[in-house]
């Protein structure tokens, strides 16, 4: 009879701290989506024209033509709630994950908080995150056991500025120039080719796109690094884009697949698409 007590209250003493450590997991995310979501309203906005106020390159001027279809709001913040697969080496086996991020365009930013199964019953809780010019990734099994906890590194931060370079796509007006010469700017490198940069503080990132004859970006190219072994190393990084649908009344990517370029070859880890997308517009001009 006292076996059975025993493990009773072991059971309850660890569904106690399962319990504590997901509230913690959430408190410590909202606290950082608070932080996000502050940030975009303090930022000094200079007035911002439309796609045709700027000399794009013509594969670009034709992708906002496309996705915003001459509309001249901007998009001053997003939410995304994903669904996917996720794997954590080379043929390692896909985890399927459900993931919200939010996102700001001025200044850049995002949160994403995913759960990505590994076991019938036991899920990673990840956290990443670009806040005030900051990066960190956490990750714990069951929202209680640290398996990464990585951040506030020049490199991190270039690695995440890049990543939200290329989730833009999600938010396309993001990708637009700024009249006070910020935000994103743009040259040619083909006729189906444009290179993006942004500028963060200190923080400078650039990303290679390729556009469909149709206008889409369908493969976005840059360098992020990559940890290895405890080693930020530079690593060629893709991601590809395709099945375009209107979203929340813009066109979107409805599914995508993102890779490393290894030197014993391509290693896909994230294959995503959007279930739902919601926006907070800031109109032109303000």
């Amino acid at each position: 009879m006292l076996g059975v007590v025993v493990v009773a209250a072991v059971v309850l003493a660890g569904a106690v701290a399962a319990l504590w450590a997901n509230h913690a997991w959430k408190r410590e995310g909202a606290r950082l989506v608070s932080r996000l979501e502050a940030q975009g309203t303090a930022a000094n906005r200079s007035p911002q024209g439309s796609a045709a106020d700027y000399d794009l390159p013509a594969p670009v001027a034709r992708y906002f033509d496309l996705v915003l279809g001459g509309r001249s709001e901007r998009i001053a913040g997003a939410q995304v709630g994903w669904t996917g697969e996720f794997q954590s080496k080379p043929g390692g086996g896909w985890r399927s994950f459900t993931a919200r991020q939010y996102f700001t365009t001025d200044p850049p930013g995002f949160v994403w908080d995913a759960r990505i199964r590994m076991l019938p019953a036991v899920s990673v809780h990840v956290r990443d995150s670009y806040v005030d010019g900051t990066a960190t990734m956490q990750a714990r099994i069951g929202g209680v056991i640290p398996v990464v906890n990585a951040g506030n590194t020049r490199e991190i931060a270039a690695s995440a500025l890049v990543r939200w370079l290329g989730e833009a796509v999600w938010f396309p007006s993001a990708l637009l120039p700024r009249e006070d010469g910020s935000g994103v700017s743009w040259e040619a490198v083909d006729d189906s080719t444009a290179r993006a940069t942004v500028q963060d503080g200190a923080i400078r990132v650039s990303a290679d796109f390729h556009f469909a004859p149709t206008g889409e970006i369908v493969r976005m190219v840059a360098y992020r690094y990559r940890d290895v072994n405890g080693v930020g190393v530079l690593t060629r990084f893709e991601g590809h884009y395709s099945d375009y649908r209107p979203m929340a009344g813009v066109l979107v990517p409805s599914a995508a697949e993102v890779a490393w370029i290894l030197p014993d070859g391509r290693y896909p880890y994230w294959r995503g698409r959007p279930a739902e997308i919601t926006y907070q517009f800031r109109a032109s001009g303000s």
